[in-house]
């Protein structure tokens, strides 16, 4: 039964509807709770769905079920960097790449891990540590041309391979990397909730990596890329419509405005409602109601109340009165609307033809 809901809920995750993956995953748990894959993969549909706690929750009971599922500690790592939590995520990605020594994935999101952890404590990673130490240049090489009798050890400064720059309008920011001449084919972009991941593999040339967590949160799937001939061209579509005084976050960053948008686009101002109130034609209004209930037809009993209401409404006060006494004191038999005939005398009824009025005793 278990292997059928998941098939179910296979089916579903593939074909991104990631709400009914999840009910089947947790129906095929319901039948077999102690199989691993099967919270793993329920794992997966709550990253989808941004359930990051669920997700981390699903990750640890696979774990614990199977330690040696490589797939539930990339799940764990990748709920836990969505929820900013680098270093839990990287100690995952550690254990799950000591299981799967051919998956590249899992050093590049350590490397992500330790860029965004460095970030966080304003200290340089190991890796980038030991890459500027490496790195050096022995000066023996070059004291013939500079006269140095002594050796000295000079550490080469490292330069990024392509210089990039950003400018931002309200709805979107727009990244550019000057990149010459590299073909698209190798060019990778991804986009996270509030991250900007850029690889550039051309052969040749010296792998490219740019991941900025960015300054604001964007919309993955409004974002978009060009490869053109002298750059690379990245347009993030701002979740919000705030100016951003930076690429990258950072936590001394000022708060944020929201950006004026008539201000920028005065041809294409907005409508908003006023706060000054509108004036209302009261009897306008009361005018219309009136002439449309005159107007509706009605059949039988209530067209016959809606005759006498209309007679009643029209009826000066001596007409009214009249009409009152009459219709109680003949029992509902007399409608008079002569108050000089009805107001000296007793009303007696006055039932049709054919019919006899009778008293009914209490």
């Amino acid at each position: 039964m278990a292997s059928a809901l998941e098939t179910k809920a296979k089916e579903a995750f593939i074909d991104d509807h990631f709400e009914l993956a999840l009910y089947f995953y947790s129906q095929a748990i319901e039948q077999n709770p102690n199989q691993a894959e099967l919270y793993a993969d329920r794992a997966q549909a709550n990253i989808k769905l941004n359930n990051l706690p669920e997700a981390v929750a699903d990750a640890n009971k696979a774990i614990e079920l199977d330690s040696s599922m490589s797939k539930a500690y990339l799940r764990k790592a990748t709920a836990c960097m969505k929820l900013e939590e680098y270093q839990t995520a990287k100690a995952a990605l550690e254990a799950g790449a000591a299981l799967a020594t051919g998956e590249s994935r899992f050093s590049k999101l350590i490397k992500e891990c330790e860029e965004r952890i460095a970030a966080e404590t304003g200290e340089l990673p190991m890796q980038t540590q030991e890459e500027v130490t490496t790195n050096v240049v022995p000066v023996k090489e070059l004291s013939s041309d500079r006269g140095l009798s002594d050796p000295v050890t000079v550490a080469a400064q490292a330069k990024p391979s392509y210089r990039h720059e950003f400018f931002q309008k309200p709805e979107e920011v727009v990244v550019t990397i000057f990149a010459k001449g590299i073909p698209r084919e190798y060019v990778e972009v991804n986009y996270g909730e509030q991250i900007l991941s850029v690889a550039i593999n051309a052969p040749g040339k010296a792998a490219y990596h740019f991941q900025p967590r960015l300054f604001g949160k964007i919309i993955p799937d409004k974002c978009r890329y060009d490869v053109l001939a002298t750059k690379i061209e990245i347009r993030l579509a701002k979740a919000e419509p705030i100016h951003w005084t930076s690429l990258e976050y950072s936590r001394e960053a000022i708060i944020p405005q929201r950006i004026n948008v008539s201000s920028v686009a005065a041809n294409q101002r907005p409508a908003y409602p006023s706060s000054k109130p509108k004036r209302v034609d009261w009897d306008k209004i009361e005018a219309q109601v009136k002439k449309e209930e005159k107007d509706e037809q009605l059949d039988g009993d209530a067209a016959l109340n809606k005759f006498f209401r209309n007679i009643y409404q029209d009826a000066d006060e001596d007409a009214r009165r009249a009409m009152q006494k009459s219709f109680v004191e003949s029992n509902g038999t007399v409608l008079s609307t002569n108050w000089k005939e009805v107001g000296v005398k007793k009303v007696e009824g006055s039932p049709p033809d054919g019919m006899e009025l009778k008293k009914w005793e209490h």
